[in-house]
């Protein structure tokens, strides 16, 4: 049986976006803006290198968890992240 991959999503504040690392390496991030008790999300990028992976799901996921967690609300101007969401309407009540 093959080691599942080391998959991890972190708020980074000082650069302003959630960062999804993949076995230790930067795979993708999704950047927001602050605005007020909001985080308005502006883009959403997975490196190529790591394309097919289901790493976009899995960063939109563990930061709208993490926006919920916190009571914060969302504005997802990003079209992946506002298209995940029409996927998951779970999260339909942070924006």
């Amino acid at each position: 049986m093959a080691d599942q991959p080391d998959i991890r999503v972190a708020d980074t504040p000082s650069a302003n976006r959630y960062e999804i690392s993949f076995d230790g390496k930067l795979a993708g991030f999704a950047e927001y803006e602050h605005d007020g008790e909001r985080l308005v999300f502006t883009h959403t990028e997975i490196d190529d290198a790591f394309e097919g992976k289901g790493l976009g799901g899995k960063l939109a996921s563990g930061a709208l968890d993490d926006a919920r967690t916190r009571g914060l609300k969302i504005t997802p101007k990003c079209s992946f992240i506002a298209g995940y969401i029409e996927r998951h309407p779970e999260y339909a009540d942070l924006a």
